[in-house]
């Protein structure tokens, strides 16, 4: 026996359907996006092309190049299009944004609400880090960024994080003599082997080593570091005053000398 369907429910049916998959698969790219089409969960690839083929891998080393190869994606760009309904359109902002280099996506509360970053210097002291950390979607590798790790940004400030502590627990300024002081003033020895004296006065240099440290993370995790800008290194309260009084020790005894 034939079964018989109603116009009416064939002409509702191809109405939805058109409005569904037809007027519905327009879709657009705003002028700071970028997007990325899939065709059944696969991105549309450049032929042959790995993001070992573009400048973005030229700081990682060799024994990270066969890791962190992904391939080349067809990226859209800013305009008005068409989708199949098959199709699925991931979109992401390319604009540059700004953050604490405390905080943590995935626990916003981490860190003192995500504004002291903390840290131990070579000597054990426990300090506390503020500043900002600049960063964007790097549009050579949006395959990482999409679809390497499950929550990039989580995955890049870790990466960021545990380099900037790596740092801290190990640095060690120049050897530099002490301006006006005499041979074996113990102040000046003092003030020497104080790591946080360091970091303050080489905080430039601290930044500096932060971004070419950093700036492999986009043929990494598809995020380009813009600039790390550490503005602030604090010690505990209690440390802070006696460092003050050393500080002060040390400029009386250096009026003294000259």
């Amino acid at each position: 026996r034939v079964v018989e369907i109603p116009l009416g429910m064939l002409l509702g049916f191809f109405f939805w359907f058109f409005l569904r998959y037809g007027f519905g698969g327009f879709y657009t790219v705003g002028p700071s996006e970028r997007a990325v089409l899939t065709t059944f969960g696969r991105a549309t690839r450049v032929d042959g092309q790995t993001t070992l083929n573009d400048p973005v891998s030229a700081s990682l080393r060799d024994d990270e190049r066969e890791r962190y190869a992904y391939p080349q994606v067809r990226v859209i760009g800013p305009g008005f299009y068409w989708k199949l309904p098959w199709q699925r359109v991931h979109r992401v902002s390319v604009a540059t944004r700004t953050v604490s280099i405390a905080y943590d996506p995935e626990v916003p509360d981490a860190n003192n609400g995500g504004q002291v970053l903390e840290a131990v210097t070579k000597d054990q002291l426990n300090i506390g880090l503020s500043g900002q950390l600049r960063y964007a979607v790097s549009e050579r590798n949006l395959y990482a960024y999409l679809f390497g790790v499950k929550n990039s940004l989580a995955h890049v400030m870790g990466y960021f994080m545990s380099i900037l502590r790596d740092r801290i627990a190990n640095f060690t300024a120049p050897v530099a003599p002490v301006a006006l002081a005499a041979p074996g003033d113990p102040v000046a020895d003092v003030i020497q082997t104080i790591s946080i004296n360091d970091l303050r006065g080489h905080l430039r240099d601290l930044n500096e080593n932060m971004n070419v440290e950093c700036a492999s993370a986009a043929a990494r995790y598809g995020i380009t570091f813009d600039a790390a800008l550490i503005t602030s290194i604090d010690p505990p309260g209690d440390v802070e005053s006696a460092l003050a009084a050393i500080n002060t020790a040390h400029n009386q005894v250096s009026s003294e000398i000259s």
